[in-house]
Parts: structure tokens; sequence; C-alpha cells
């Protein structure tokens, strides 16, 4: 990478992680000093209240990567963490109050500030195709690590500072991520020759990208499904208290990361795009289908498990942006993106309901081996896929 599109990789990497860890702070919380709140007693309004952020992130991702490709990448991205904000302040207030209602209204809004697809593109305006998967990497360990340290100071922070404190904390974080985007991020340099005009529908029914968008929901599908019982499997089966989960899931998410960085440069450098691809593909059917008996071995399979997840996860969410930037026309690069991440985030609202639903019905095996079949499905979809002409850059 040239040192511009290192530093505009880091930047935007930053902006993702700062956002990400706002949200990521209430997670382990929520469900613990929600019940203080007024309603709070309710689980399905506890449950509204997390999810609903997927919900009106799910809507607003395609018309604000929309509007980056039309008004440009800055101001879109400036206006969505605003909105983020103010989120954040109304569900701030919410639980000052002490009514969960309030907190719901506010995690609404906080969805409404997508900016996940604009960031993306401004990714992929400003690097090479030959190293955006790493540029996509580095956004992908940025939220893996906001994810960690958020399991680690959450719980000790919400005792400090409430639950509103945290909501406050969040919405200082997206005010962060405006200075950010205004002085930080460099303007992108790269230019790429701009085709024939295609319209929104061709990109829609595209079938690289649809396999694409098909993959990443079902990737978040299975990442939201396995955590409804991975945590319960902790405890049950590896003697792990809640509060320590930290320490299984911080030292997996880091080793992870390591161990994705080999064929991650084998699918840059040496053009091994689809076989590494298919290969992620491939040990996601294989963990899944393994992991009943994985987790029959107490701690340690559990652990097994989770590292191979995480391995084929992170490989997959750094390539499929990266993909999609590449196969997407240049001036519609921001809408192809937007209907990525709503799949994405529509996985992420069904993983939920599916894993709880069938681990109530069935038990914890049933939600693993849905999930084999879902992805095993996806790996014959993306059988066919074709590795993606390098554009021209001015």
């Amino acid at each position: 990478m040239t040192p511009a599109e290192r530093r505009a990789s880091l930047w935007l990497a930053s902006i993702y992680g700062l956002r990400m860890f706002g949200l990521f702070l209430i997670l382990p919380v929520f469900a613990i000093y929600g019940r203080a709140l007024a309603g709070g007693q309710e689980a399905y309004l506890i449950g509204l209240a997390i999810s609903v952020y997927g919900l009106t992130q799910a809507m607003f991702q395609i018309p604000l990567g929309a509007a980056s490709d039309r008004f440009g990448r800055k101001p879109v991205i400036v206006l969505g963490l605003l909105v983020f904000a103010a989120g954040s302040a109304i569900a701030a207030l919410g639980a000052t109050a002490a009514t969960i209602t309030g907190v719901i209204v506010g995690r609404a809004l906080q969805g409404a500030g997508a900016v996940s697809a604009a960031v993306s593109a401004f990714v992929a305006d400003s690097t090479r195709d030959e190293v955006r998967t790493k540029a996509m990497a580095i956004v992908g360990a940025t939220i893996g690590l906001s994810f960690a340290v958020s399991l680690v100071i959450a719980p000790p922070l919400a005792a400090a500072v409430g639950l509103a404190g945290l909501f406050w904390i969040t919405a200082l974080l997206a005010l962060v991520g405006c200075a950010v985007v205004i002085w930080g991020v460099p303007a992108a340099v790269l230019r790429e020759e701009t085709p024939e005009p295609v319209r929104h529908g061709d990109v829609l029914f595209n079938p690289q990208l649809l396999r694409l968008n098909i993959g990443v929901f079902v990737l978040h599908l299975c990442q939201t499904a396995l955590f409804v019982v991975v945590p319960t499997l902790l405890v049950e089966r590896g003697g792990l208290a809640a509060a320590s989960h930290w320490m299984a899931y911080l030292p997996v998410i880091l080793l992870s990361f390591a161990l994705m960085v080999p064929p991650m440069i084998a699918a840059e450098r040496r053009g091994k795009l689809r076989e590494v691809f298919l290969a992620a593909i491939g040990l996601l059917v294989l963990t899944l289908v393994a992991a009943p008996q994985l987790s029959s071995l107490a701690f340690k399979g559990i652990i097994a498990f989770l590292l191979a997840f995480f391995v084929a996860f992170n490989l997959l969410e750094a390539m499929q942006p990266s993909l999609v930037s590449r196969i997407a026309p240049v001036h519609l690069k921001g809408f192809a993106l937007g209907v990525y991440n709503t799949t994405m985030s529509l996985g992420l609202f069904a993983g939920g309901i599916v894993g709880g639903t069938l681990a109530k019905r069935y038990g914890n095996e049933a939600v693993f081996y849905v999930c084999a079949a879902l992805a095993a499905l996806w790996f014959v979809a993306a059988w066919s896929m074709k590795p993606p002409l390098a554009r021209k850059m001015e």
C-alpha cells in the first residue's frame, strides 16, 4: 500500500471503529441495566431496543450509499454520524428518564445514521484493486478489536457512569468521528475510468453482486444465530462465568486475524481470489458441521470452533466488500455497497430470530446444522463466481 492508501484506510477504519465501539459498549450490559427502566421487565422490549437499530440501518443503507455517489462521501458520512450522535443523545435522555421507550426511539435513530456503505465506498475510492482486500481487512480488524475491547471495559464502565453515561459516550465518539472525517481523512486521489452508464436495476440484478449479497446475508445470519447459543455453551460446557467471556473472545479474535493474513496475501498477490474465497466458505461449512462435536469437548472444543469460525468470518468479511467495490460500476459504487450493507443488516436481524427460534424448539445443535446448510447453499451459489477484472486508474 502507498502512504496515501495506508493513511486513508487507517483513518476510515478509525471511523468504523469509533462508531462500532459505541454500539458494542451497550450490548454486553443492556439486558441487565435495561431491566431498571420502565417497561424493561418485558423481554421483547429489551430485544426490540437492541435489534431496532438493525432494521432502521437496513432502511437507510441504500439511500445514504446512493447519496454518497451523488453528493460526495465526506458530506454523507458526516451527516450520518450527526444523526447517529443525535440518536445516542435521545437514548441517553431516555435512560436518564428511566423509560425504555426513549431508548428504543434513540436506537432507531442511531440506525438511521447508516454510513457503512459510504465509508466502504470511500475506502474503495482511495485504494487500488490489488490492495483493496487488505484495506477492507484493516477496517474489519478495527471492528473486531472494538468488539473485543468493549467486552472488557463495558461492565466496569457501565457500573461507573450508568446506562445513560454509555449512550453519552457513544454520542461523543460519533462527534469525534465527524472531526476525523473533516480533518483527518484525505480526499480520494484515485480516479477510475468511467464506463458506459449503468442503471440501478442492472446493479440490483447483477449475478456477481447477487451472489455477494446472498453471501453477506448468510454470513451475518450465522454470526448472530450462533451467538444466541455460544455464550450459554461457554457457561454450561466451558465452565466460564459470563463476566469472564472476554477471556475467550479476545485471544480468539486476535489470533484469527493473524491466521487470516497468509491466505489474504495469497488471494491478492498470487491471483488466488476465487480459490481463497471458496476455501473460506468451505471452512465455514465444515466448522459449523463439526460444532456440536467440538462443543461436547468442553472449553477447548468451543475455543477451537470459535477460532476456525472467526478465521473464515474475517476472511469473508474483508473479501466481500472488496469484491463488491471492484464489480460495481464506478458511478454506482455507493449504491451497490448500500445494497450489500442492507442485506448484511437484514442478516443480523434475521439471525437473532432464527437462532432463538431453533434453539428454543429444537436445541442448540439445530442452530449449527441449519447455519451449516445455509453456508453450503452459499458455497454452491459462489462456485460459478468469476474473479473481477482490474480497472484502469488515471
